[in-house]
Formats: C-alpha cells, structure tokens, sequence
C-alpha cells in the first residue's frame, strides 16, 4: 500500500489536470471569441473580465504546481484598473498574460491526455490481469490489448504479461505527474527581472498607500486625542478650578468636584491606554506575537482557533503589523461572513512572516470593495508585503498576507 500511494497521488492530480484541460479549451475558445468581437469593437469592454477570469484558472493550477512540488509559484501580473481601455491594454500587454495563454493552449491537449493515461493504465493492468480468470465465460475468448485472444488456460499467461507491462507504465504515473507540475512551474514563472522590474513600478503606489495609510493613523490619533482625553484632562482642570473657588463657601460641593474630577481622570487615563494600545499594543511585549493573537482569538465572538509556528521574535513594527492585520481581519469575520468558526495560523521563513485568516462563513467578500480588506493591504504594503483574498461564493473566504521581515 505504501508504493501504491504515491500512484493514487498522481492519479487524482492528472485526473484534476485533465479538468482545468477542458476549462483551458473552453477558455480559448471564450478567447477567441472576444478576440474576434474586439476586432470590430463589441468584445474589448469583455477583455478584462475573461483575463481575470482566465487568471483564476491559471491561478489554481500554480497553486497546485507549487503544493506538489513543495514550493510556490510566483505571480507577477500587472494589476486591471482604471478606465476600461487601460484595463483592456493592460491585459493585452501583460508578459503574465501571454504565458497564460502559451500555458492554455499547452495544457488544453496535454492535459487531457495525462488524464486519460492516469484512467487507462490502472483499469488496463487490472482487466489483463483479470483475462485469466474470467475468459473461459466469454464465447470466443478476450481479445487482450495487444491483439491476441485469449481462449485456453495455454493463452492465459498472455494477459498476465500484458497487465505486467501496464502496471510497469502505471508506476510511472507519479513521474508524469510531477512533469506536468514542473511544466507549469516553468511556463507559468515569471521571467528573471520580470518580478523585480514589476516591484519598482509599483513603488510610488505603494509608498503612496503607506504614506497614506500613515497619514489616516496619525489623524486618527489625534482625533482619539483631541475628542477624548484632552477633553476630559480639560474638563478635570476646569472641574479642580471650580472645586478651588468654592473650597471657601462650599467645602461639601467642593469635595462632590474633586470626586468627578478624579472619576474624569481615570477614564482619561483609560481612554489614553486605548490609544497608546492602538499604536503599539502593550500585550506584544508582555506575551509576545503567540500570546497576543490568542488574546485577539479569545474576544473574538466567533469562535477562533489560532496556531502559531516556531516564527521567534521579530522586528517590533512587524510584530504590530501582523497583530493589528489579524486584529482587522477577524472584525471582518464578526461583522460580515456569518461564520460559525474562524482559524488563524501564523508562520514564517528566513526572511517572511506569513499570515493566514480563514473561516467558514458565507463568502463573497470582494476586496475591491471591502474598506476593511483596503486597510490590511495597506498595511502589508507598507513593509513591501503582500495580501491576498480568496472568497468565493459560499466561502469559506481565505486571507493570505506576507510580510517580510528580518530574523
């Protein structure tokens, strides 16, 4: 059973290959037709939209490459925005965008023929190995898949031979598994350069949407600042003031003062603690980035599981980057997935802190829309990371962001 596994493997990943096969011809011919419509001028508003949906399929089958191969395939797509006619260039042109289609039109016939071969050879092993038992029911005798008919316990050994040499075949499926998965790890990367040129045009949006980002956190604390502990510090000056003048004629009022104005300070104080947390939250540094995510799980009113890997210590802005992207993230479960259970893992690399938010509710979320989703990217794009949504309808909704980050 044990040499039998790693078959079974490359059976079900040749099988779903030979799926995304006949979606990658459907989606040429979807291709095709919006190319021609475009040529005339109808099709180009759909050019967008079929690429996005086309970098979907892509997307899966890397995400499936990668997990075989035990290492992630990059993207390296230029982002569809803006006016449609930019959109529409911008997809055309997209180096991504022509290894897409170079790997559609590869995989539509490739594809279908591993899959074929991943169903063909075990069931062919099976019925030549079963020739022997059962050819002496059938008038005339079996026909194996060579050619020759089996009709007499003199032929039988014939069969066998035949099942010998598929099963020889079928051993090698996982090979060919693993070559499909390294085709597509090799169509699908991109270029050297291609993903640092990419970088540095990005560049200016992200340190505009962290100077942004900073600049929205900074009025925030101000706001925090000015609307409530500098009010109630002012109020404890004007309330001590007034217990001052009326030490003399009215002790009793005079007292009755005080007291409010040291019920005022302490909620000043508790209303500074909020602030001071939302800049950088004290549990960070009593209990570390574990301790703190198992606090955020624990007031979460959907039930949370959280597991963190062996991640260390890291640099203190990271380490608030990550417990305030998860702190959102789980507020964007409460409020909107209606989700029964939510789970956050927590692990890294020499050079990465990766982050993953997910939970069962009902999907859907549209991260161009989501102000909640807007706020985690900038974050992430801040320390030049990444976030990625999956939300499908009818979840559950996954939430991927990397950070990197120095040991």
């Amino acid at each position: 059973m044990t040499r039998l596994a790693p078959m079974w493997t490359a059976v079900r990943y040749l099988l779903v290959g030979a799926v995304t096969a006949f979606l990658a011809v459907f989606a040429l011919m979807a291709l095709a037709l919006v190319g021609v419509l475009s040529l005339v001028g109808v099709g180009v508003p759909a050019v967008p939209e079929v690429l996005r949906l086309v970098r979907r399929l892509v997307a899966f089958e890397r995400r499936r490459a990668g997990a075989s191969l035990g290492e992630s395939i990059p993207e390296a797509y230029r982002l569809l925005d803006g006016p449609l006619s930019r959109q529409a260039v911008t997809a055309v042109t997209d180096p991504a965008t022509r290894r897409d289609l170079a790997w559609l039109a590869v995989h539509a016939p490739v594809g279908m023929l591993l899959g074929a071969l991943a169903v063909g050879l075990p069931t062919s092993a099976v019925n030549q190995a079963l020739i022997p038992v059962y050819w002496w029911l059938v008038p005339g005798g079996v026909e194996t898949s060579f050619g020759v008919v089996v009709d007499s316990w003199r032929m039988a050994p014939v069969a066998l031979v035949g099942a010998v040499v598929y099963g020889a075949l079928a051993f090698r499926l996982p090979w060919l598994a693993r070559w499909q998965a390294s085709f597509a790890r090799r169509l699908l990367s991109p270029a050297p350069g291609v993903r640092l040129t990419d970088r540095v045009a990005e560049l200016p949006a992200s340190r505009a949407g962290a100077l942004e980002a900073h600049g929205a956190e900074l009025r925030r604390i101000e706001r925090d600042l000015h609307d409530g502990a500098q009010a109630r510090i002012a109020a404890v000056v004007m309330q001590l003031g007034i217990a001052g003048q009326l030490r003399e004629r009215d002790p009793d009022k005079a007292f009755e003062l005080v007291g409010k104005a040291q019920d005022t300070a302490i909620d000043a104080l508790a209303e500074l603690r909020d602030v001071v947390r939302s800049i950088y939250p004290p549990v960070l540094s009593d209990r570390g980035l574990d301790g703190a995510l198992s606090a955020l799980a624990a007031r979460c009113p959907v039930p949370c599981t959280v597991e963190v890997g062996p991640i260390g210590r890291r640099p203190a802005a990271i380490e608030a980057a990550a417990y305030f992207i998860v702190a959102e993230a789980l507020t964007n479960v409460t409020k909107h997935s209606a989700a029964e259970h939510a789970s956050v893992s927590i692990d890294s690399t020499d050079d990465e802190l990766l982050i993953t938010v997910r939970d069962d509710g009902r999907g859907g979320a549209d991260e161009r829309r989501a102000t909640g989703i807007v706020g985690i990217q900038r974050r992430a794009d801040a320390f030049d990371g990444r976030a990625q949504l999956s939300s499908p309808p009818g979840g559950p909704t996954v939430l991927r962001v990397e950070l990197p980050c120095a040991s």
